[in-house]
């Protein structure tokens, strides 16, 4: 590995509060330095980023790699090249596999397929109970001891309190965050969109708030009652956002997650019927919408993560209440983000690089999020203003279910360093 300097960029890293322009060195062992010797800046490969940003690679807690069993929507390998392409060089795979990983040889396969196909970081998740069924209790220490970074039923939230708080106690022992799916599946039978005018409009079976907003409940109740941490994924609903802001008050360890679609579209999306716009939790109002910015500005809402859900083209052309839910983000997530948070909220850049480098790394404990001296050199190098259009059909990821396929969009990631290797360069894949 050769030494790599990276020069007249402008640095931003939450972890240390630096926002200046300058050189980013790495050694040839892959770590951030100071700076590099005479002999080492002749040897090392040099990387001019006049005008554009260098920030920690990103990091997404919440991905769909559907490896093992699924592999005709997404594989670890191309999973991790779409993250790649998008400015990620960490990623949390969700359990929802076949089968599922519940337990300690699914989650080695998980990670043997890891090391020997991932361009970036790849950490795997467990289920909460066997099979992702909700019935009873995944092995949790021995899910811990095989790797895991947190447990979830991510897609089939479970529906029993009684076995949520074994679940959660459990979790606590093992130091393990719980990640909650936060659907009451008794409000959403057969349900497609958000409940409201839209989906009388379309005749569509309506999707209610409370179907969330009575998990958050009973999460912050759990939480507050047992110390656990439980991190409530992809908060769609104004409500919830309340909620969460009066726990957070009290001192609850509850911790939440914002997509990129859920902060930048509303139901009216869902007009011509395109199932690219169908996804769970649905897309809301404008009044959720703004809350769920609300949230993040203020820090109710801790972290953007993406929730890519791949899925193939004849899955997704179907009627739309037979498509399934989701789409894919990660080669979106950072020009969407930006034009919602920074162009139309006034964001700070620094606030939404740090929603989407430290705090999810920290949230995980994972070794990621910060250029600090001696750190692994995961970089993400992206042009903030640089307009283009993104063909979904021809991005990295093994499915094209995206909403903003054709879409102008502006700032696009031009390299992405992981460990101080170039992964990923100008549109084109150094791997």
């Amino acid at each position: 590995m050769s030494s790599l300097w990276i020069q007249n960029a402008r640095i931003i890293d939450p972890a240390s509060k630096r926002d200046a322009t300058g050189d980013l060195c790495v050694n040839d062992t892959g770590k951030i330095v100071p700076a590099l010797s005479p002999a080492a800046k002749k040897r090392a490969r040099k990387i001019d980023a006049a005008g554009l940003v260098a920030c920690p690679g990103l990091v997404d807690i919440h991905v769909h790699f559907r490896e093992p069993g699924q592999t005709h929507k997404e594989t670890i390998a191309t999973g991790s090249r779409a993250a790649a392409a998008g400015g990620f060089t960490t990623v949390v795979c969700m359990p929802n596999t076949t089968p599922p990983a519940d337990n300690a040889g699914t989650i080695q396969a998980i990670k043997d397929a890891a090391a020997r196909d991932a361009i970036v970081h790849v950490y795997p998740t467990g289920c909460i109970t066997a099979g992702m069924k909700g019935q009873n209790l995944a092995p949790i220490g021995s899910l811990k001891r095989a790797g895991v970074v947190a447990i979830t039923d991510d897609g089939d939230c479970v529906q029993s309190s009684r076995l949520m708080r074994s679940a959660v106690e459990y979790a606590k022992m093992f130091d393990l965050p719980v990640m909650d799916h936060c659907q009451d599946h008794a409000l959403t039978q057969g349900a497609v969109m958000n409940e409201g005018i839209m989906s009388t409009r379309l005749g569509l079976r309506g999707w209610p708030h409370a179907a969330e907003d009575i998990i958050v409940s009973r999460n912050v109740i759990l939480s507050h009652y047992t110390g656990a941490h439980i991190h409530l994924q992809h908060i769609s609903s104004k409500y919830s956002v309340e909620l969460i802001r009066r726990a957070k008050s009290r001192g609850t360890r509850i911790t939440a997650e914002a997509t990129p679609h859920h902060i930048a579209l509303t139901d009216a999306a869902l007009a011509t019927y395109d199932t690219h716009f169908k996804m769970n939790p649905p897309v809301r109002t404008e009044e959720d919408r703004q809350a769920i910015i609300e949230g993040l500005r203020d820090g109710t809402i801790d972290i953007i993560a993406t929730d890519h859900a791949p899925h193939t083209d004849y899955e997704k052309d179907r009627e739309f209440d037979f498509a399934p839910n989701g789409i894919i983000g990660l080669e979106t997530a950072l020009p969407v983000v930006l034009d919602v948070l920074m162009r139309r909220s006034k964001f700070r850049l620094p606030k939404i690089i740090d929603l989407m480098t430290r705090r999810p790394a920290e949230l995980l404990k994972l070794n990621a999020g910060t250029l600090a001296e001696g750190a692994p050199a995961d970089i993400c190098l992206f042009d903030p203003a640089e307009k283009w259009v993104y063909d979904a059909k021809a991005g990295q990821s093994k499915s094209a279910n995206s909403p903003w396929h054709n879409h102008p969009l502006s700032g696009r990631v031009k390299y992405t360093i992981v460990n101080g290797v170039l992964v990923y360069g100008n549109g084109k894949l150094d791997h």
